[in-house]
């Protein structure tokens, strides 16, 4: 372990044994300290959304097709011309140093020996540059939690460009932090700085708590700000947290390059959908337009099969990701995108789909549908 500011962060480096994504979670609350944990696995309100956000892929089966002579799919495909090895790529997450002291380097180290895409936050406890020469050349995004200081915006855009950022996600879903009871109950204060904060301001995040942190954001975000981004950067602006058809519209006619159906895996509003249950109406509004990508419940293999099926181009993860890092650092991390990769491709076959293209237009039955 190592300990900074009194909190104690796990060393691990080794490949773990995984049986499901779903048992990490155990055995990752027994490494990282509490408040920590809390933290990182925790929804908002009663959780309700989070919850349901797992069950409604429950809802939805997988018609399979037989006699296809499949063997051996492949589970390569590309975003935004990016050639990745598994439609899964991370879900931007904060403070990933709470699960291991390597933090944002050690899941980009991971990601790169995976063959897929590392995205990293604006309040991550490594710097983009250390987080980018972790990835070591491999594709990457920045996710940008707005300022409402222009300065400090551009700062980190061109940080981000200058290493290597291959895209800018504008997450839209955070203008407030959701109301999570288990950083109330556990008096959580961040005790790890936030590292690119506090190499742009004079402030440090550390010891602040989740409130203070949102209320130093922008908070009245609208189309001109994903405009203003997307001329200032030169990069593809993907915008995150869309849930509604009318928003994806509205996010492409403002040059969103990608829509990223999300619900912030239960942690911003609580009460409202699954991520799963919107994602067909946005992906028959984006049309084909530009790509989608969908996170939020994803925890297994036939999860990744229903989502692309219902128009997701790629599904992402960040807890599960997150309880590897803390249990094995790089190689958990590589551990947690192959295992989920293997349940995929076997769904593949069995459902006769050769390829993700394939997969898309697999046929889903919905309870309840005629």
């Amino acid at each position: 372990m190592t300990t900074t500011n009194g909190y104690e962060q796990s060393d691990r480096e080794e490949r773990i044994g995984i049986v499901n994504l779903d048992e990490l979670e155990s055995r990752a609350e027994k490494i990282i300290p509490k408040g920590g944990f809390g933290y990182i696995a925790g929804g908002s309100e009663d959780e309700w959304t989070l919850r349901r956000n797992r069950e409604a892929f429950n809802d939805v089966e997988i018609l399979p097709r037989m006699l296809e002579g499949i063997t051996k799919p492949s589970t390569a495909t590309s975003l935004l011309g990016i050639d990745i090895t598994t439609p899964i790529i991370m879900a931007p997450a904060a403070a990933q140093g709470l699960a291991h002291s390597r933090g944002e380097m050690a899941t980009a180290e991971g990601f790169a020996t995976a063959g897929t895409i590392m995205c990293q936050s604006t309040y991550g406890t490594t710097t983009i540059r250390q987080t980018a020469e972790a990835g070591k050349g491999a594709p990457w995004f920045f996710q940008l939690y707005m300022s409402n200081d222009w300065d400090f915006n551009h700062a980190l855009i061109d940080e981000a460009k200058d290493n290597g950022a291959k895209a800018i996600i504008l997450t839209v879903d955070s203008t407030q932090g959701g109301y999570r009871e288990a950083d109330i109950v556990n008096h959580f204060q961040f005790p790890l700085p936030m590292a690119n904060l506090e190499q742009f301001s004079t402030r440090g995040s550390k010891g602040k708590g989740i409130a203070e942190i949102y209320a130093a954001a922008k908070q009245d975000i609208t189309v001109s700000d994903l405009e203003r981004i997307e001329e200032y950067s030169g990069l593809p602006v993907i915008v995150k947290g869309i849930e509604d058809p009318d928003d994806a519209n509205l996010a492409i006619a403002a040059g969103a390059a990608a829509v990223w159906v999300s619900n912030h895996g239960g942690r911003q509003l609580n009460g409202g959908p699954a991520a799963f249950d919107v994602l067909p109406a946005v992906a028959e509004a984006v049309n084909g337009r530009v790509p989608v990508i969908f996170d939020s419940g994803i925890r297994r293999g036939s999860h990744v099969f229903k989502a692309i099926a219902s128009g997701a181009d790629v599904v992402a993860l960040a807890r599960p990701i997150i309880y590897g890092l803390a249990l094995e650092g790089a190689l958990g991390v590589r551990s947690v995108i192959e295992h989920l990769t293997h349940e995929f491709a076997i769904a593949m076959q069995l459902a006769g789909t050769r390829t993700v293209e394939d997969v898309k237009r697999a046929t889903l039955i919905r309870r309840g549908s005629n």
